[in-house]
């Protein structure tokens, strides 16, 4: 199982970096295929949304077929045969199709390391195990920034592109050849419940709006804005911008860390996610305020929008302890729809706020717009959890 869980974690490494790795190729994109800022948010965004609608059935694909076949399969077809498509890409409409095809190979690597954990460790330590395969992931987040900037810079876009679908078939066949599916619950054969069943538990809806909308500051400016907006404002070159988005990549990987063991240490989820959340929500309004203070300010800010916006992992393991253990792979990919669909929206609407903002003669006014964009959700969805059960086990 423990190898098993390396092998997928590898693959939720190629998930975290597909979903950042725009923010870094924007300028290389604008030039070679004319692709625009908000071209490239609504390509960022259609990634979130096919990994959102691939949730339901993957969630189906871990209850009934199992981890090892569901995560290997859609890795391999999907993320490395987007990865093809766009070192192919001759336009940025190519741009969207690739990062559709993307966004569902890497929908099921994350959640079937999450099933594995909860159908083979304690209850107990699945906010801490999972705020692990969290962090460790989110290297892919750092590979995302310097580095990447670095290979584009020595090989060209085109070229790396190739490389990592080489690289993504291949972690898809070591999951295959690695990964053990866990042993059913007993009674899974007879036991009943969908999808409806989970949505009939009262106690999820006061969850549901904070996980909505607690994902998607941090995935919208470190995987897209970020680039355009130290480009624009500051004047940052590739480099620069690799800079600061590694930095808030490592916010990003030390918050998962934190949060993960939080509840058994303090005795509560809920009180550790609402303080995280807030104190997002106040990262994120002070770019909203000091969007030109300086390159240093602004790098914090995107920092602590980092870390404290990466409660993903303990919000999962407030909601898994509502599901029946025979629901658990549909109980997962829920909550993660609801995260990721939550991502995809506000990324791909981001960029209708970023263009109805935009004023010719000032940088910073659309980029002020989708910092606001992000802080007031987050705000509406902290104190909607307010109403939340607590619960750990």
């Amino acid at each position: 199982m423990k190898a098993g869980i390396v092998t997928l974690i590898a693959g939720y490494v190629l998930s975290q970096f597909y979903r950042a790795f725009l923010a870094v190729l924007a300028p290389a994109l604008e030039a070679d295929l004319g692709a625009t800022p908000e071209g490239l948010g609504r390509a960022s965004g259609l990634w979130f949304l096919a990994f959102a609608a691939m949730q339901i059935p993957v969630g189906w694909a871990l209850d009934t077929i199992g981890p090892r076949r569901t995560a290997a399969v859609l890795l391999g077809v999907g993320a490395g045969g987007g990865a093809v498509v766009f070192a192919l890409a001759n336009g940025p409409g190519q741009i969207l199709w690739a990062m559709v095809l993307m966004g569902i190979g890497c929908s099921a690597v994350l959640m079937a390391s999450y099933y594995i954990i909860a159908r083979s460790f304690s209850p107990r330590v699945f906010g801490t195990l999972a705020g692990v395969v969290l962090g460790v992931g989110t290297l892919g987040n750092v590979l995302s920034s310097l580095p990447l900037a670095w290979t584009v810079e020595a090989f060209g876009w085109r070229q790396t592109m190739w490389g990592l679908a080489a690289v993504t078939v291949a972690v898809a066949l070591l999951i295959y050849a690695i990964v053990r599916d866990p042993a059913k619950p007993e009674g899974h054969a007879e036991a009943k419940g969908s999808v409806l069943t989970l949505l009939a538990i009262p106690a999820l809806w006061a969850i549901f709006p904070l996980m909505f909308v607690n994902y998607a500051p941090a995935a919208g400016l470190r995987g897209l804005w970020a680039g355009p907006y130290l480009r624009d404002v500051f004047g940052l070159d590739a480099a620069g911008i690799g800079n600061v988005t590694l930095a808030m990549g490592l916010a990003m990987i030390l918050g998962n860390f934190a949060y993960g063991p939080l509840d058994r240490v303090l005795g509560t989820r809920k009180w550790v996610i609402f303080t995280g959340s807030l104190l997002s929500a106040a990262s994120l309004f002070g770019l909203w305020l000091l969007p030109a203070h300086g390159v240093v300010t602004v790098a914090l800010l995107l920092a602590a929008a980092g870390f404290f916006g990466a409660a993903f992992p303990l919000i999962m393991a407030h909601g898994r302890a509502y599901f029946p253990a025979h629901l658990t792979g549909r109980g997962v990919t829920l909550m993660n729809l609801v995260g990721i669909a939550g991502v995809g929206l506000f990324q791909f609407s981001s960029s209708w706020v970023f263009e109805g903002a935009r004023v010719a003669d000032d940088p910073v006014a659309g980029y002020r717009a989708v910092f606001l964009y992000f802080a007031v959700p987050v705000l509406i969805g902290s104190l909607a959890y307010l109403f939340s059960r607590d619960r750990v086990d």
